[in-house]
């Protein structure tokens, strides 16, 4: 009788351990993303859908998949799926090193405390690191990071340390930037030139000549001359198309703006943007003012990328972050297609990094959750003026390369029960 039971057992445990494992082998799927509002610019999609994540790829995208395909189903109805948002303006080379400012100093950050938060899962740190510097700034933040931190190399080679070392011409070598942009290609997209104060056009020149010579764009950060240098100049001669001029909504000593003194876009950033120069937000602590942008949005004027240049001196102002920003344009008029499409798709393709931005089947699984809230908000720029504003997005849910990494509302997890 002993023996009998005791078979008995082994057959039941035999058949419950058959019937998980094909339980286990009926779930397809990692993650399953349903209900959502699918917005992915590169494939054309804005409309209700479900996503589905296996093995940190996108593996299925359709209408509608079954729920017990998946080991988790997040419950997306109401809410916005994207692709993960790109910020391609972003000062992460922190360190401790004393007077280095954005170049292994006090004012950058680590990315991993302000990207996820607000649905980023790529960064590119604009000119931090210079060729001299930039194998410390590999293994010290872009290796130890979760989030992909890419970078624009600094035209001048001692990077982002700001004072008299940013305005060494001596140190703007076209030949060795390119060279070190080349060697480490898998995380250098351009080259960036910033806080050139003198009436010289020796800067851009060099930064343009190492972005040929590397093939990857350049990011211009133009102002701080007296006399101000010609921004058509700039835009219909010095820069090629798919080159950046960021801060594009600024008003700065040493700058000419956008917007002229009447009110009115000058005619030629038009035909600056019809060429091809790439105007990012670059929001910044002092690169953002409605003066520029609500008359800008206005006339029609359309960032081509959303970028915040994180650091010490923005994150708490009226810059906050990438999600915010994006608040501000959705009040401006922007509808919520084009400002993913310019937080996703648009950025990757700027930086030359295709495999990113889009949610195509075989992808890497970064996946943003975002909720569209209204009610009463306010919205800050970099001189205190405040815009009221009916609606704000918010980050419910990242996901990078197929892991949920953040979550507001725990929408991804079981519900505790006693």
């Amino acid at each position: 009788m002993k023996t009998k039971i005791l078979k008995m057992g082994k057959l039941y445990t035999t058949f419950s351990f058959f019937l998980f494992t094909m339980f286990a082998m009926a779930q397809d799927y990692d993650i399953l993303i349903k209900d959502g509002h699918v917005i992915d610019a590169k494939n054309n999609i804005d409309k209700v859908m479900d996503v589905a994540i296996k093995d940190g790829k996108i593996a299925e995208v359709s209408n509608n998949i079954s729920q017990s395909k998946a080991k988790t189903v997040i419950n997306a109805k109401g809410l916005y799926v994207t692709p993960g948002l790109i910020d391609i303006h972003s000062h992460n080379f922190y360190g401790t090193e004393p007077n280095a400012y954005l170049s292994n100093g006090y004012y950058a950050v680590p990315p991993d405390g302000f990207t996820f938060r607000s649905g980023v899962t790529t960064v590119v740190d604009a000119g931090g690191a210079g060729w001299r510097n930039f194998r410390q700034f590999k293994e010290q933040v872009i290796d130890r990071s979760k989030t992909r931190v890419l970078a624009f190399m600094n035209i001048v080679g001692a990077g982002m340390k700001g004072g008299p070392i940013e305005q060494n011409i001596a140190d703007m070598d076209a030949r060795m930037t390119a060279l070190v942009a080349k060697q480490f290609s898998n995380d250098v997209v351009g080259v960036k030139l910033a806080h050139f104060s003198g009436f010289d056009w020796t800067p851009t020149e060099r930064a343009v000549e190492a972005g040929k010579l590397a093939d990857i764009p350049v990011m211009i950060d133009f102002g701080g001359s007296n006399p101000e240098l010609s921004i058509e100049t700039l835009f219909m001669e010095k820069l090629r198309p798919g080159d950046i001029f960021t801060h594009a909504y600024a008003h700065v000593n040493g700058r000419i703006p956008i917007v002229d003194e009447n009110g009115k876009v000058r005619d030629y950033v038009f035909k600056a943007q019809k060429r091809g120069i790439i105007f990012d937000v670059g929001h910044g602590g002092g690169s953002f003012v409605f003066e520029q942008a609500i008359p800008a949005m206005e006339q029609g004027l359309k960032p081509d990328a959303i970028s915040t240049d994180l650091h010490t001196g923005s994150m708490n102002g009226g810059m906050k972050d990438m999600v915010n920003i994006m608040s501000k344009f959705i009040n401006l008029g922007m509808p919520m297609n084009e400002i993913i499409s310019v937080s996703t798709w648009k950025p990757a393709k700027i930086i030359k990094r295709t495999d990113l931005g889009h949610i195509s089947v075989g992808a890497v699984a970064d996946v943003t959750v975002l909720n569209l809230k209204e009610g009463k908000f306010g919205f800050i720029d970099t001189k205190n003026m405040r815009m009221d504003g009916n609606q704000r997005i918010e980050c419910e849910v990242t996901i990078k390369d197929g892991n949920v990494v953040y979550d507001l509302n725990g929408i991804s997890k079981p519900a505790y029960k006693k």
